[in-house]
């Protein structure tokens, strides 16, 4: 430890990750290095699936694209740390290591909330305005969305490194959690960070709830429009267009409410871990699955390229 002008006396963490399960290490290892692999297969396949198939170059698949390289770089930012844990005697990892842990974490997840809200204004477009859609959805005015998103959410993010960069944090250092994340590191906190949650709670009004209501009134008038369709062939087009958008922002919000919501999510129960592993490392990897399952234009995209790699291998 060392103290320095911003009162930081600690300097290193440790990290307790999955330790209450030791005869378990082997195995947790095992399950999470087979899904951090499959995980970043599956999006950055679905990245050369989408670029490679000129019947994918829409704005939908554009988004789509995007989502799963942020997802590929939000799973990066947790699970090889995580991993490389399990056989660590010692956890340490260092103050400023932990701070941009949590940077990179915060600006990916809140670039994500960002694009998730930008992905229901194009669905938005594609049901309401058929007709307009790729005038409405424009090469130009889809770049400006992802580009916005991620400034945003690199901006939000910044702020929130500034403000933790001005705690005191004077011991102890342990952290009972596979990553540093925002309630763990201010429960370590020796200073008042009333100023740092107001902070982070105008901050998750901006991002979380701005971004929820775009997506919910993007869809009330889905529904409205899908409720109009007379022919159940219609509904089920339009319904299949959302469903898979639907299924991810749940997903992601849900887990999301649940750890920073829940009034113990600064605490050491094995429960928090859990939900923490859900939106840190599962939902990237079903987020492909998702938006591949029941996808004609995905599936018939792959049969085309499997053809073409068995040609050329015969």
């Amino acid at each position: 430890m060392a103290g320095g002008r911003n009162r930081t006396t600690i300097t290193e963490f440790i990290l307790l990750g999955f330790s209450e399960f030791p005869k378990l290490t082997t195995a947790l290892f095992s399950i999470f290095l087979g899904i951090y692999l499959v995980t970043v297969s599956w999006n950055l396949g679905l990245i050369a699936l989408i670029r490679m198939d000129p019947h994918l170059h829409t704005p939908m698949y554009f988004f789509l694209s995007n989502l799963s390289l942020l997802d590929t770089c939000y799973v990066s930012t947790i699970a090889p740390r995580m991993l490389s844990d399990f056989f660590r005697k010692h956890k340490l990892i260092s103050f400023t290591g932990c701070t941009m842990q949590y940077f990179f974490f915060s600006s990916l997840g809140l670039t994500e909330c960002c694009l998730l809200a930008a992905m229901a204004y194009d669905r938005y477009a594609a049901v309401c305005s058929p007709l307009l859609y790729t005038t409405i959805m424009s090469p130009t005015l889809c770049l400006q969305m992802v580009a916005g998103s991620c400034i945003t959410g690199f901006l939000g993010s910044f702020i929130q490194l500034c403000a933790l960069l001005q705690l005191h944090f004077c011991g102890p250092n342990i952290i009972n959690h596979f990553f540093c994340d925002l309630p763990q590191l201010l429960t370590l906190s020796c200073s008042d960070t009333l100023f740092f949650q107001v902070m982070t709670s105008v901050l998750t009004v901006i991002f979380g709830l701005t971004s929820v209501l775009v997506i919910m009134i993007s869809y009330g008038y889905i529904v409205a429009i899908v409720l109009k369709i007379t022919s159940a062939e219609g509904r089920s087009k339009a319904f299949n267009t959302c469903a898979s958008h639907l299924i991810a922002v749940t997903l992601f919000f849900g887990s999301g409410i649940f750890v920073y919501m829940y009034p113990n999510s600064g605490g050491s129960s094995s429960q928090n871990k859990l939900a923490s592993v859900l939106y840190t490392v599962i939902i990237p990897l079903l987020n492909p699955l998702i938006y591949s399952w029941r996808n004609k234009e995905i599936k018939d995209a792959l049969n085309v390229w499997k053809k073409r790699l068995f040609s050329w291998c015969y």
